[in-house]
Formats: C-alpha cells, structure tokens, sequence
C-alpha cells in the first residue's frame, strides 16, 4: 500500500477523492495540520495500554535523581 499526502485546492478534486472512497478504491483519512498534533497522536499511539502509574514515574524520577547525584559527586 503506498500513502500520499494530498492537498485539495478545487472543491472538485474533493469530490472526485470521496467518489473514489465510496467506491473501496482509496480511503481517506483526515490530518490535522498542526505538525504538534501529529506528534502527539503518534506518541499515545505507541504509548501501550496502560500508562505508568505516578508511582512508577515518581520511582524512575528519584533513581534518574540519585544517579546524576552520585556522578557529580564522583
């Protein structure tokens, strides 16, 4: 399967996209332009089930903390 991205500058060129969706020839699927959006959405989508509790966060914060501790005091 090969994806395009398509900007649609006649109100035609739309119809003629949606045709061929109705048809199962193509599907389309709407982007967002906000390229910050995008990032977002691909990071949820990679993101897995179940996010990480707080106390998990909490608990990589203070080993990343303690390491960095000791580094520097190294």
């Amino acid at each position: 399967m090969t994806t395009y991205q398509v900007n649609v500058l006649n109100p035609k060129a739309d119809k003629l996209l949606k045709d061929l969706a109705d048809l199962d020839l193509i599907s389309l699927l709407e982007t967002s332009s906000d390229p910050f959006l995008a990032i977002v959405n691909r990071l949820r989508d990679n993101a897995g089930e179940t996010p990480p509790t707080l106390e998990e966060i909490t608990e990589e914060v203070e080993t990343v903390r303690s390491q960095r501790y000791a580094t520097s005091k190294a």
